[in-house]
């Protein structure tokens, strides 16, 4: 992934160097170079557009906000059948960066509630936030209104395989009673 990802242009902003007192604005719009190498990293089909707009806005001495909008037109493969399933995102992303972030000494740990607080980096890569918020927002199973549901049996060799009819010991009962009940008739 890290070969795909840098042919991206650098995006760093050095969070010392950016005035307290009021937002920068930032907007980043990959060339289709860099979409292509984007789509190669996450395993796209494509990525047809793609923007990242916002601003990081100062939260008292030390601490720094980043609102933005993530948008994107992606292709990946339908899950059934590996037709290309065009995909529009528009996705609001907040990030909070904060100098007192705890340091976790754990091997495990509990996920915070509140997951769009990180530490306060000394410089932002507003490429890699844009990757991110990519990734999480695509859909896991992409699939093509033409794919049609199947039934999809597995079973090893010299096994009869299971059908939803047997998944269902109940379905018969009604047909058995109404025998029972014809037969004393």
């Amino acid at each position: 992934m890290e070969a795909h990802l840098a042919e991206l242009p650098q995006s760093h902003l050095r969070l010392a160097d950016l005035t307290n007192r009021k937002a920068t604005d930032f907007d980043l719009t990959p060339t289709p170079s860099e979409r292509q190498a984007i789509a190669a990293a996450l395993d796209l089909s494509g990525v047809k557009k793609l923007r990242f707009s916002g601003h990081l806005e100062p939260l008292g001495r030390t601490d720094w906000g980043l609102t933005a909008t993530l948008g994107a037109t992606v292709v990946q493969p339908c899950v059934a059948t590996l037709t290309p399933v065009t995909t529009r995102i528009d996705e609001p992303v907040k990030r909070s960066y904060v100098a007192e972030f705890p340091e976790i000494e754990a091997a495990e740990t509990e996920m915070p509630e509140d997951d769009t607080v990180e530490p306060l980096p000394a410089s932002l890569d507003l490429a890699a936030v844009m990757i991110e918020a990519l990734t999480l927002a695509l859909p896991l199973y992409p699939r093509s209104p033409d794919a049609d549901p199947a039934d999809v049996v597995f079973a090893g060799p010299g096994v009869t395989p299971m059908t939803d009819e047997d998944a269902k010991p109940f379905a018969g009962l009604g047909a058995l009673r109404e025998q029972l009940e014809n037969k004393d008739k």
